[in-house]
């Protein structure tokens, strides 16, 4: 018997629940740091044209598998092609490797937002504070558990009761948030060795292009931090889009939710490196622009909150609830393509399925929490870097299984199904696709050739 599929009540509740999937921690620490290293604005230029292009077609592609064949990221494909399985099992198996650390890190979040809270937010700033915490026996895990706890609840309430309600209370709340503390970093100067340094001048940093110095190689590198931070940014190749897209109703305007979706991502990752660059710049330097991910966020800006005084406690409490939002809306869209895989491939209601994956999430980001201490070893890994446990399933996830998944979507769209399948799903609602010239070539020559560059360069292919 055909398991009843649940629904979005409406466009809006699509498209918050799509954007706080997209909105997360790689728009937060990732997209800052891409920034300030690619040249400014020569970053966010490329940023914003793939976005437009490269990430328009995958999330329309995604979404449009999911709403034509009202299935999970696991049987979607196989449903479209019977060939193209595979792409639908690694398409589930990276938020299931994703999930247990992204959890692990949303534990380091909400352990900074309740210091921070309670105000201590001077001890955070001190050195070796968040080495201290990670690599701790008991503490970390106790903050894994409780944000993993938090996703399951909501995941459990399904998907009106629990995924759109709550996208639809924390998405506004995290955008006042974003927007409140980019405009007083802005505003800040600080004033060190008779050097004043202002939050405008850290903006700039950002937005206008640095030119210095370009080659080809550096343009190239560029382009291609872009096109990698699009994954991270948009949810895209990991079955989430999917699974969303397969609870969107046949009377929805996609073009336009998808649209939405698109604008609401790309300003916040834009507002997060407005929020981020000019408080580090000032307090600073160029030099503090240099961190990324964890140092980034656990180690620099809390030394950056310190050196604003009693402002510091109420703007580092207020920064690390927004990441807090954030983190949880991504999460809980990890959780949900993984629980709907499994209750459109095996006999489990809901609230089996989200048991079954809360488990394997614990156990997993239990192993991660022991990576920094019992468990630690160091491994190099084939893009040159060298990584613990947390590196290690980062690395499967995102510099493997996703272009794997991205590039075979694009073979089963543009050359087995056929573009006019995305347009006609697209048009279903009597809407016209503007940009239906772009997409073609997009999903069938253009994106295709910049993912299998993107593949090889996670085997340091280019160096």
């Amino acid at each position: 018997m055909k398991k009843k599929r649940s629904s979005f009540g409406g466009s809006i509740g699509f498209v918050l629940a799509a954007a706080g999937s997209a909105v997360g921690l790689g728009n937060i620490w990732r997209f800052p740091y891409l920034a300030a290293k690619d040249g400014g604005g020569l970053f966010l230029c490329i940023y914003l044209v793939l976005a437009l292009t490269f990430g328009y077609a995958l999330l329309s592609s995604e979404i449009a598998i999911g709403r034509y064949t009202r299935e999970s990221p696991l049987t979607a494909y196989d449903k479209l092609h019977p060939k193209f399985r595979y792409v639908g099992i690694l398409a589930c198996l990276v938020p299931m490797l994703i999930l247990p650390y992204y959890c692990v890190i949303g534990g380091w979040v909400l352990k900074y937002f309740i210091v921070f809270l309670s105000g201590g937010g001077i001890a955070a700033a001190e050195d070796g504070y968040f080495t201290s915490f990670i690599t701790g026996d008991t503490e970390p895990v106790m903050a894994t558990v409780i944000f993993l706890l938090a996703c399951a609840v909501i995941v459990l309430g399904g998907v009106n009761k629990g995924i759109e309600r709550v996208s639809k209370f924390l998405m506004p709340v995290l955008i006042v948030l974003v927007v409140a503390i980019s405009i007083f970093s802005l505003t800040i100067s600080h004033k060190e060795g008779g050097v004043m340094r202002t939050g405008l001048e850290g903006f700039a940093i950002m937005v206008i292009p640095d030119l210095t110095g370009i080659t080809v190689g550096r343009f190239f590198s560029t382009l291609m931090d872009a096109m990698g931070q699009l994954f991270y940014s948009l949810s895209i190749a990991m079955g989430i889009m999917v699974a969303y897209g397969s609870y969107v109703s046949d009377d929805t305007n996609l073009g336009k939710s998808i649209n939405q979706i698109e604008i609401f991502d790309t300003l916040v990752a834009f507002l997060a490196g407005t929020m981020i660059i000019p408080a580090v710049y000032v307090f600073m330097g160029k030099e503090g622009l240099s961190a990324s991910g964890p140092g980034l966020m656990f180690i620099s800006l809390p030394k950056v909150f310190a050196q604003m005084g009693r402002l510091g406690h109420v703007i580092g409490t207020l920064f690390f609830a927004m990441v807090l939002f954030a983190a949880l809306t991504s999460a809980v869209s990890m959780m949900e393509a993984v629980v709907s895989s499994f209750h459109d491939q095996f006999p489990l209601k809901r609230k089996h399925a989200t048991l079954i994956e809360t488990l394997i999430t614990l156990v997993l980001g239990v192993i991660v929490c022991l990576g920094y201490n019992k468990l630690y070893f160091e491994l190099p890994l084939p893009n040159g870097s060298t990584g613990q446990i947390l590196d290690v399933m980062d690395y499967i996830s995102n510099y493997l299984f996703m272009p794997i998944v991205a590039i075979s979507t694009c073979i089963l769209i543009g050359y087995i199904v056929k573009p006019q399948f995305v347009i006609d799903e697209i048009e279903k609602s009597g809407q016209r696709f503007g940009r239906k010239g772009m997409y073609i070539a997009m999903v069938k020559f253009i994106a295709p050739v910049l993912l299998s560059v993107l593949f090889l360069q996670s085997f340091s292919f280019f160096e």
